[in-house]
């Protein structure tokens, strides 16, 4: 039973790390976007599939990053207790 939680412990780690590492990626791809809408507004041109402003979409890779990194100290406080 023993092994069996550290395994479990182990696979919850590495799961996570995953889950971190694409949700960092989809913030920087938000960001991306929205320089890209930005960058494209300033010639009146625009994605027709991007129904929100490039200030919003900063907004939301702000919160999605904001989210991955109280993540990370959450783990780094769970580390750190042991």
């Amino acid at each position: 039973t023993q092994k069996l939680k550290k395994m479990e412990i182990i696979m919850i780690n590495n799961l996570s790390v995953h889950l971190y590492k694409f949700l960092f990626s989809i913030s920087i791809i938000i960001l991306f976007v929205a320089i890209l809408e930005w960058f494209l507004q300033l010639f009146n041109y625009t994605f027709s599939w991007i129904t929100y402003s490039p200030f919003r979409l900063v907004e939301f890779a702000a919160i999605l990053l904001l989210f991955v990194f109280a993540l990370l100290l959450r783990q780094i406080r769970d580390l750190l207790k042991k």
